[in-house]
């Protein structure tokens, strides 16, 4: 089947049954996991590939993360480096986790990929990537701060067969086991992201029945070729010129050093660079990125901005050239630490390409999300079983606010895609006590259109408990844009039997003895637009939502509520809002 017999309606009909294949992908691996991670929080992704390692098509239910799936097809080819994959048989599935040279972001991102073979030659790859409850190391979770190399946050495998012919290589999982704490956990997820690929490779084999390998072959080839198309025409949207943006992460953990983000876009008509070189040298703590987690951030940016319905894929990747500076925060060098990049930096990546292309095409971007995954892991001995266990979440935070539109409350934005956790699992699955779960009043930047609040929950432990906590904009919150204000910063502490309370770093790993509460708050989002032009009634409403004060109404927003009715005082207000500065 040659160029000219490829047709738009054979396209389509092919693009939709390859999306289907990788949606029922994903959800067989998470109803087959074990973890609350994966099964409940949903912190998996998986894709199709052509038998030459490019990215075709990934999963596009409300499924799988941006980052993950930006990350996953350099994990591909690094596992293709080390198994010619035409000579692997069907059954067998390759495991790696390790970000360097080229792979997932960090040790937790365990990605298992599958040749798919029909009539016994190679036509296709599966892979799927999902973040394993623990993976060894200096502390439960396997995401510690106060380490310094990779060798301290957890167990490091590169490319190796872990599956042989549809079996779990038993010497190898003994390895495994052995050096992460949830075993059951571990070893059930790691089946069902087998199964993942498995149910892909049926599928296929069962599409390749219907419309022939040379078909399927060239479809697969041509979804790339469509992606590059469509992206090169929407990267015209954005005016040609050079925009740059700087932002900040706050400390690494080790010492409270700022450590900037600096990024310089040039946009050349149908291509754009993106240069991240003048970013600051790499941290002595674990916020340190690698090349293929900035490259997840940046395919994630445009797509989402100029072109959301644009299939993600090897194609779509073309139109990019990315710059990073070996020894920099955003390229470190082996075996440099880098668990916690995934939670804070891929965060700030995404903030400074918005904050760069604010400039060129405003009317696209928001103002900033709540720039953190707020992850809390608590690990130690469940004192009802007495076996090892470890809480994964990254709690949602205010979405930014756009030129017409409210930013949504509570909500994971971004280079995270998971949910939360439902009060009931972990309470069932872990020695924890869900104490409050609840937004937060007044945490939203204000705006002509506001930002979206962000949420507490508290927990009490039952037990000794070790914690970390990876979270950022503590002190530098998320920004407004065009006259909106930031939003509310994030807060953690810690609360003893008489109340005492201790604050925590942003980012730390602590030992919290028994019967304490975490107090947890995540930022809202960054406002649009001067607060006193915001419509009287939008802030009526927010008010009756709950989501601002009375007080913070008149204050900030210039609209006076009476109290007793929650009624609008026009008079009252029409003074405040002429007396406002408008700027």
């Amino acid at each position: 089947m040659n160029k000219q017999a490829i047709d738009p309606i054979t396209l389509e009909v092919m693009r939709n049954a390859f999306y289907s294949i990788a949606d029922e992908m994903i959800v067989a691996l998470i109803r087959a996991s074990y973890s609350t991670n994966i099964k409940d929080r949903r912190d998996a992704s998986c894709a199709i590939y052509t038998s030459t390692g490019d990215v075709v098509v990934v999963a596009q239910s409300e499924i799988g993360t941006p980052l993950h799936l930006g990350t996953m097809q350099s994990a591909v080819r690094s596992a293709m480096e080390a198994y010619p994959f035409d000579g692997l048989k069907p059954g067998d599935a390759i495991a790696m986790n390790m970000p360097y040279p080229a792979g997932p972001g960090h040790l937790n991102d365990l990605c298992l990929i599958s040749p798919v073979f029909y009539k016994g030659e190679m036509i296709a790859i599966t892979a799927n990537q999902a973040h394993h409850v623990d993976m060894g190391g200096f502390a439960p979770g396997s995401m510690p701060f106060g380490v310094r190399e990779i060798f301290q946050e957890g167990l490091q495998i590169p490319p190796i067969k872990l599956f042989r012919s549809g079996e779990l290589e038993p010497e190898l999982w003994s390895l495994i086991s052995q050096n992460v704490r949830p075993q059951v956990e571990v070893k059930g997820d790691l089946l069902a992201q087998y199964a993942c690929n498995v149910t892909g490779s049926r599928r296929l084999s069962e599409l390749m029945d219907r419309f022939g390998t040379t078909t399927v072959s060239t479809y697969l080839k041509e979804m790339i070729s469509y992606s590059e198309r469509r992206m090169r025409a929407a990267l015209k949207k954005v005016p040609k010129g050079k925009y740059k943006y700087e932002d900040v992460i706050e400390g690494d953990g080790i010492t409270d050093n700022p450590y900037m983000i600096r990024v310089e876009i040039e946009s050349r008509g149908d291509s754009i660079k993106v240069d991240f070189s003048k970013s600051d040298d790499a941290a002595l703590g674990p916020i340190n990125c690698r090349w293929p987690s900035v490259a997840a951030c940046v395919y994630y940016v445009f797509k989402a901005i100029l072109d959301p319905e644009l299939p993600p894929n090897a194609g779509a990747y073309r139109p990019f050239e990315i710059i990073v500076r070996d020894g920099s925060v955003l390229s470190a060098i082996y075996p440099m630490s880098v668990c916690n990049a995934n939670i804070i930096t891929t965060q700030r990546i995404t903030d400074v390409l918005l904050g760069a292309l604010a400039e060129a095409i405003p009317e696209k971007i928001q103002a900033a999300c709540s720039g953190t995954m707020n992850l809390l892991n608590i690990g130690g001995t469940n004192p009802r079983n007495g076996v090892l266990y470890n809480y994964i979440e990254t709690y949602a935070g205010g979405q930014g606010a756009m030129h017409d539109l409210d930013g949504m409350h509570a909500i994971q934005s971004h280079m995270t895609n998971t949910r939360n956790a439902p009060v009931e699992a972990i309470e069932a699955a872990y020695p924890l006590i869900v104490e409050k779960y609840a937004l937060i009043p007044d945490s939203e930047g204000a705006g002509e259109y506001r930002g979206g609040v962000g949420l507490t929950r508290i927990l009490r432990t039952l037990g000794d408990v070790q914690l970390t906590l990876s979270s950022d904009r503590a002190s530098v919150p998320p920004w407004g844009l065009f006259g909106g204000e930031p939003a509310k910063p994030s807060k953690c502490e810690v609360i003893d039997s008489k109340g005492n309370k201790m604050g925590l770093p942003s980012k730390v790993t602590t030992s919290i003895p028994n019967d304490r509460v975490i107090v947890t708050e995540t930022p809202g989002g960054g406002g649009w637009g001067i607060p006193s032009m915001r419509d009287p009634q939008d802030v009526r409403l927010d008010v009756l939502d709950g989501l601002v004060s009375i007080e913070r109404a008149r204050d900030v927003y210039k609209v006076q509520i009476i109290p007793e009715t929650l009624e609008i005082d026009e008079d009252t207000t029409l003074k405040l809002r002429d007396n406002c500065n408008r700027f």
